[in-house]
C-alpha cells in the first residue's frame, strides 16, 4: 500500500508538471487529484508553483471524510475532487484547469453543445453544461460543479474554468484538449453569428465574444 501511495503521489507530480506545459494553467492555478482506492485520493498542494511541487507535498485525503495527511496544505478545491470521486466511482483521476476556450465559456456562464460525434462519444455527452456560480473551495462550487458534470467526463465551473475526469490521468489529460477544441468551435461560430467577420484568430475570437455575450 505505502508503495503505491508513492508512485501516484509522483505520478500528480508529473501531471502538474504536464498541466503546465500544455498551457491548461499558469502560475498556481488549477489542481490534479488521482485517485489511490476506492476510498483515498491524492492531490495537489495550495499555493507552490507545478515546477517545484515534490512528492512530500502531495496529500493523501480521505474521500468520505475530507481528513488529509501531508506537512503542506491540499487544494482548496480538494472537497470538489472528493465529491466527484464519490458520485463517480469510475473516476481515476480529476484535474481542474484554466484552458483559454473553456474559461471564456465559462466566464459567459453558456451551455456548450458538441456537434462532433467523436468528440460526443468521449466527453459522454452532447452538451458540456456550466455549474452555477460559487465562490473557490465553498460548498455551493462544489455542488453545482458535481451537478454540471452529472455523467459526462467535464464541466464548465462558471467564472473559474473547467473540471475534466477520466479513468485516469491521460484520459482526463485527453478530455481536457477535446474540450477545448469543442470550446474553441463553438467560440468561433458565435463569434462569426456576433460579428460577420472571418478572423478567428484566438485572442480576437475570446476577447470579442466575452464582450459581446455579456452585454447581452
Amino acid at each position: 500500500m505505502k508503495n503505491n501511495i508513492e508512485k501516484v503521489r509522483i505520478s500528480v507530480c508529473e501531471a502538474g508538471i504536464r498541466l503546465s506545459a500544455e498551457g491548461l494553467v499558469a502560475r498556481t492555478w488549477g489542481n490534479i487529484s488521482i485517485r489511490i482506492d476506492e476510498r483515498t485520493m491524492a492531490v495537489t498542494p495550495s499555493g507552490i508553483m507545478y515546477g517545484d511541487i515534490r512528492p512530500e507535498h502531495i496529500a493523501v485525503m480521505d474521500i468520505i471524510t475530507g481528513r488529509w495527511e501531508c506537512a503542506v496544505k491540499p487544494s482548496g478545491e480538494r472537497k470538489l475532487h472528493a465529491a466527484i470521486y464519490r458520485a463517480r466511482p469510475e473516476a481515476g483521476a480529476v484535474i481542474h484547469t484554466h484552458q483559454l476556450n473553456a474559461s471564456v465559456c465559462a466566464a459567459a456562464r453558456v451551455n456548450v453543445e458538441v456537434n462532433d460525434r467523436d468528440a460526443a462519444r468521449i466527453l459522454c455527452t452532447g452538451k458540456i453544461f456550466c455549474g452555477g456560480y460559487g465562490l473557490p473551495g465553498t460548498g455551493k462550487l462544489t455542488t453545482e460543479t458535481v451537478k454540471a458534470v452529472n455523467g459526462s467526463m467535464c464541466a464548465l465551473m462558471a467564472n473559474h474554468g473547467a473540471v475534466c475526469l477520466g479513468s485516469d490521468i491521460d484520459e482526463a489529460f485527453t478530455v481536457s484538449r477535446i474540450l477545448e477544441n469543442v470550446c474553441g468551435t463553438f467560440i468561433a461560430g458565435k463569434f462569426s453569428i456576433v460579428t460577420g467577420t472571418g478572423d478567428l484568430s484566438d485572442k480576437n475570437v475570446c476577447s470579442q465574444y466575452l464582450q459581446t455575450h455579456l452585454k447581452r
